[in-house]
């Protein structure tokens, strides 16, 4: 079963040199029915202004990770990570102990467009991390590329919790298939362009929980870019 929500149904935050779209609740945007999904608890679709961002703030037992789709952010943290994240780009930082970072708008003239994603962890009070990788559009063209996993594989980032993160971009008769376990929950992210997903059709922005699918048919993509996530099969984000 896939549950489609479109993009005009998400949360709106303007601050002027923030524009975000919140798919679950976060920050005054409150919705007693979008409190996350399975790991899942926050999926910000940002867009900050030139010279412009978030000043240093603290978390603790979380698993963020940042995926640029435009424009390039400036990262500096309390580890001592000092990083600008450009398109292709996923950074991932695991709070565990606490770690405050700041991110910022890199550029004095364009804006930076990106994807800010929150994982709940399986495990607490672990020493913070920070890892960034680079996935070239050949790696995603046409296919679904593993970025993010449990324990890396395949030169993707580590998480700490029971997860998997694909990115994938489509085009024309481009098409892909994932399996997923009949065990488990998936969510889809369209960030940009549409495709349809098991003959449903989605729109930039648009997301979906999907039960009981053991096959995603990815096709009749419009320049897309999306993300894939195999989720353990929980309703709400449970904290350790």
């Amino acid at each position: 079963m896939i549950e489609l929500r479109k993009a005009n149904q998400r949360g709106i935050a303007d601050h002027g040199w923030l524009h975000s779209h919140h798919t679950f609740s976060f920050g005054h945007y409150r919705d007693a029915k979008q409190q996350g999904f399975s790991d899942l608890l926050v999926i910000n679709d940002d867009r900050v202004t030139k010279s412009q961002g978030f000043g240093t703030h603290p978390h603790r037992d979380m698993e963020i990770f940042s995926y640029v789709l435009e424009g390039a952010l400036a990262h500096q943290d309390s580890m001592g990570t000092g990083s600008v994240i450009r398109p292709g780009d996923v950074q991932m930082m695991s709070a565990g102990t606490g770690v405050s970072h700041s991110e910022y708008n890199h550029s004095k003239d364009e804006p930076v467009h990106f994807l800010q994603i929150w994982i709940v962890p399986n495990v607490r009070g672990v020493p913070p991390r920070y890892q960034q990788v680079h996935f070239s559009e050949e790696e995603k063209r046409g296919k679904l590329r593993r970025i993010i996993s449990p324990d890396g594989t395949d030169g993707s980032l580590s998480v700490y919790q029971d997860a998997t993160v694909y990115a994938g971009l489509f085009d024309g008769a481009e098409t892909a298939a994932l399996n997923i376990a009949a065990d488990r929950y998936a969510y889809v992210h369209v960030a940009r362009g549409k495709i349809k997903v098991n003959g449903v059709q989605f729109g930039a922005g648009d997301g979906a929980r999907i039960r009981n699918e053991t096959l995603l048919q990815l096709s009749d993509g419009e320049q897309a870019e999306l993300l894939v996530f195999d989720l353990r099969p929980n309703e709400l984000p449970q904290p350790v």
